[in-house]
């Protein structure tokens, strides 16, 4: 399961609409890690039937060995691959495999000797797939607990990011879309380098008239978030359109003098008709029904 067209239509729908759209993320992410679970139990089942060993080796043997992609591999050691990258700067396989053995290895001993400390808890996982059950003593069961948090703990990540990076652009289309902004008065392209930029980061989208680039920014963020006067700032932004804006959020943005849009306000979307005025762009003020109109324009756009 990924974050396909549909959910990120859903997101922009609720987004629009004043509605909160994280629901839509966390359902992705339980329906993508119950899944990972489930395969996970069941490669645990036969890589245990499967081994001669009874000790941690036969997790090694099945889960951190040379054919297993990277990502995978670090998880399995149980640590995300965007950790290692950070913490050298580089995510080739060598590396990813190297650090991911010194992390299983200090994390077993970590394990071990907790399981020392705490005599009197006693734990066994037991697995049952079609008849036949394997039991994990309680250090393997710590061991595959652990996995399973960092995998969610990655989904997370992953998915979060690429809602945003997906659903921005196609967020501010279908605005131009219900307020009919020609087309030849915005630029929703991707990025090029531009070394007479003051900075080379992507801008998200820009309203143009008469010559003039409007750049805008846009952040599906949470309320108060810092990021939002970062953003504007390092950017140079002339609107900026958000899911939840604080009071101190706007507040920095009149100060900055730029046009600000709160989709989260009652009816926050109509913000932007009233930037479109300011900054004179074509375009037809919108009074139609979000619901019928909002499935229209987003099936023409995907």
């Amino acid at each position: 399961m990924t974050l396909t067209d549909q959910i990120v239509k859903n997101i922009i729908t609720r987004v629009i609409k004043s509605q909160d759209y994280r629901i839509e993320i966390v359902n992705l992410i339980n329906a993508e890690f119950l899944q990972f679970a489930m395969d996970f139990f069941r490669k645990i089942v036969d890589a245990k039937l499967n081994s001669k060993d009874i000790t941690i080796e036969w997790y090694r043997c099945a889960f951190m060995n040379e054919n297993i992609a990277p990502d995978e591999y670090a998880i399995n050691a149980g640590i995300n691959k965007k950790t290692i990258t950070n913490m050298h700067n580089t995510g080739i396989k060598t590396v990813v495999i190297e650090t991911a053995n010194e992390h299983f290895d200090s994390l077993y001993q970590s394990i071990q000797a907790l399981v020392e400390m705490e005599k009197e808890i006693d734990l066994t996982l037991t697995i049952k797939m079609k008849g036949v059950s394997v039991d994990l003593n309680v250090s393997e069961s710590l061991i595959i607990i652990n996995t399973l948090a960092v995998k969610r703990a990655a989904l997370r990540g992953g998915l979060w990011s690429t809602a945003g990076k997906r659903a921005e652009k196609y967020l501010m289309l279908t605005l131009c879309r219900l307020y009919q902004v020609p087309e030849n008065n915005y630029d929703a392209s991707h990025f090029v380098k531009d070394k007479g930029k003051k900075v080379d980061r992507e801008i998200d989208f820009y309203l143009l008239n008469n010559g003039k680039e409007y750049l805008c920014e846009v952040k599906l963020m949470g309320k108060g978030n810092p990021e939002s006067a970062d953003a504007i700032i390092a950017r140079d932004s002339n609107v900026f359109v958000a899911d939840t804006l604080s009071l101190q959020n706007k507040n920095q943005c009149d100060q900055l003098d730029v046009n600000w849009v709160a989709l989260r306000d009652k009816d926050g979307y109509k913000r932007f008709g009233e930037i479109l005025r300011k900054l004179n762009i074509p375009h037809t003020d919108y009074k139609g029904n979000l619901d019928v109109d909002l499935p229209v324009i987003l099936e023409e756009l995907f």
